[in-house]
């Protein structure tokens, strides 16, 4: 799929195109192809699209873009640069554990890193940096500076970051490989699952799932409130992002957002027949259906939930922010 899908929803707007090494100016991309073309350094920002609304980071190490979503629509897109070879930027699902306008590296021969919000404890942050075109940071997402500082301005703790890398050939997940046993752990039953929403009484609500965890976690408000083992019938083989349109006698309708990789079938309503692809504890859904509301979001992804709320980076390699 093409990222051309997401450029009428930003360009339906003035967006905000900034150059690395010219002001920001305003203009209005009406033209198709506008995110293909950014170069790097560049990015589009149009926040007045969706006002108000948790707010949701993708960011695609094959295609060095990163995506922001705020109650479910598409605000921001901008050029990015991970980790070069030898350093890769893990993949995974991470929250934003700590902010710092002014942070500087305490490995890096003490090397600034405006804007930085840090994904794990033991270095991997997004911030404002240099944009070369190509994967050339230690570990780091790094932005150009005009986004690092309005993304800043739109994120809070807890805030849900994926970042993918996903391969050109489908993955087998364990559930689909019927000789490999699931691995055991404390929702090994798919009668059993954990709610607490107590936790966190108020505020947005996430949901993520996981096809090689094949678990689905709740967060409320940054914190989570409920997990469940899913019991998958196909692979999970790419990133996908869903909005809540609305809840009704029928279900909720879950409206499919349009994501690079996404496949031929990216856009529109979430079917029953793709309900039906996988499934968790009746009595979980019922009461996760208790604080669904319009504009909340949820991610589909085939990589591991190992990092969400931890800090806890996926790759063995020990990366320090740069």
């Amino acid at each position: 799929m093409s990222m051309r899908l997401l450029a009428p929803l930003l360009a339906s707007a003035a967006l905000a195109l900034a150059a690395p090494a010219a002001a920001q100016s305003t203009a209005p991309l009406m033209e198709p192809g506008a995110i293909e073309r950014l170069k790097p350094g560049e990015f589009l920002w149009a926040p007045q699209i969706a006002p108000a609304g948790p707010v949701t980071m993708i960011i695609s190490l094959e295609t060095q873009r990163a995506y922001v979503y705020r109650n479910g629509v598409p605000i921001g897109v901008s050029t990015v640069s991970s980790g070069k070879p030898g350093h890769k930027t893990p993949t995974g699902v991470f929250t934003i554990l700590q902010k710092d306008v002014d942070h500087h590296s305490s490995t890096y021969n003490n090397a600034p890193m405006p804007y930085m919000q840090r994904l794990t404890w033991d270095g991997i942050a997004l911030h404002a940096g240099s944009l070369p075109g190509y994967p050339a940071s230690h570990g780091c997402i790094r932005l150009p500076m005009g986004f690092a500082k309005l993304l800043y301005g739109v994120t809070r703790l807890g805030l849900t970051v994926v970042i993918t890398d996903d391969a050109l050939v489908p993955e087998v997940s364990p559930a689909a490989n019927p000789m490999k046993a699931p691995a055991a752990d404390q929702h090994a039953s798919p009668t059993h699952y954990s709610w607490n929403p107590e936790r966190a009484p108020t505020g947005p609500v996430s949901i993520i799932v996981s096809g090689r965890d094949r678990r689905m976690v709740v967060l409320r408000n940054g914190k989570q409130i409920g997990s469940a083992t899913l019991v998958l019938h196909e692979p999970i083989t790419t990133t996908q992002a869903f909005t809540l349109k609305a809840v009704d006698d029928a279900g909720p309708h879950w409206l499919r957002l349009p994501l690079p990789g996404g496949g031929p079938q990216a856009t529109g309503e979430l079917t029953a027949d793709d309900r039906s692809k996988g499934h968790v504890p009746d009595a979980f859904r019922a009461k996760l259906e208790t604080v669904l509301t319009p504009g909340t979001t949820m991610l589909v992804t085939r990589e591991t939930l190992a990092t969400s709320g931890t800090g806890s980076k996926l790759a063995v390699l020990v990366t320090d922010p740069e």
